[in-house]
């Protein structure tokens, strides 16, 4: 008996799952059918895989090593099919798009129309989550392509920077630094810093250029959000440059104050697997995407 490529799909199922119901259904098999091919593959490997309990199913540790490499397999098969439907069709088909939500909302509008132009073949497929939750997805091989905030960590990753996204102090339109033509983080100490939820990297890059504020329990999802409680006049909060069209002005009165120099910055950038077979066209997509910001 030989591995197949079907016992390595049941078994990366299984062990994304932890449940062989579930399993059988994002193979589209009957659990019967997926549990025998399971127990073929333990046998040809000669080692247990999985802990069936009562209630609980864990993976051993080799069944934790092999999964990986099944994963890694099958991503491998699956680059394979796509170099051979894409040789000749550059950036068409099913792309899966990974984007952080504090760049979604104001790229998107200006890249899906002018992709759609330049591409009518591409089919782009969009997940809007946090930083970790994309890169992890993307190493699993569940996206093929993120547009976040660089730099990413792991050494599996290769990106490429687009462009400097400069920040700005958003205050309500009354406070007392608005007659001011720029503002240091100094001129910033005590005020109070509304900010996104834990897991937003421009969270952790606005408490990076701001130390010494003030912050409190209020988190938001969406720069929308805290922009409103700024022109409330509830503090004031970081907006990198690429949101400014968007928030201001449709969120009530606020003002918009630049740092002085150096001025701070997240530099925004494509990442993708090392092993992809796309990396020109990714590169492709990444001066389409400076083009339509101008960078």
């Amino acid at each position: 008996m030989h591995l197949t490529l079907k016992q390595l799909r049941y078994f990366a199922a299984l062990a994304e799952t932890l449940h062989f119901g579930k399993a059988a259904k994002l193979c589209n098999v009957s659990q019967p059918a997926l549990s025998m091919q399971i127990k073929d593959f333990e046998a040809h490997l000669g080692v247990t895989l999985v802990e069936r309990g009562s209630t609980k199913l864990l993976l051993t540790l080799e069944g934790q090593e092999i999964a990986k490499r099944a994963r890694d397999i099958l991503m491998s098969v699956q680059d394979l099919t796509e170099i051979a439907a894409h040789r000749h069709h550059p950036l068409a088909g099913r792309l899966r798009l990974g984007v952080i939500p504090s760049i979604g909302p104001y790229l998107l509008p200006k890249l899906l129309p002018e992709a759609h132009r330049a591409y009518p073949d591409l089919e782009l497929s969009l997940r809007e989550s946090l930083t970790q939750t994309l890169v992890n997805d993307l190493l699993d091989g569940h996206l093929d392509l993120l547009v976040l905030a660089l730099p990413v960590e792991p050494d599996e990753i290769e990106t490429m920077a687009l462009f400097e996204d400069r920040f700005s102090v958003a205050l309500p339109q009354d406070h007392g630094l608005t007659a001011r033509e720029s503002v240091t983080e100094e001129e910033l100490s005590g005020e109070h810093l509304l900010l996104l939820e834990e897991g937003h990297c421009l969270r952790d890059q606005a408490l990076a250029v701001c130390q010494s504020v003030q912050t409190d329990e209020f988190r938001a999802s969406s720069l929308t959000t805290v922009v409103q409680m700024v022109a409330n006049g509830y503090g004031v909060t970081i907006l990198p440059a690429l949101s400014l069209a968007a928030e201001v002005g449709s969120s009530g009165p606020i003002a918009i104050l630049p740092f002085a120099e150096p001025v701070p910055f997240r530099t925004i950038g494509l990442a993708w697997r090392r092993t992809s077979p796309h990396k020109e066209e990714f590169i492709e997509l990444g001066r389409l995407i400076q083009d339509c910001l101008g960078a």
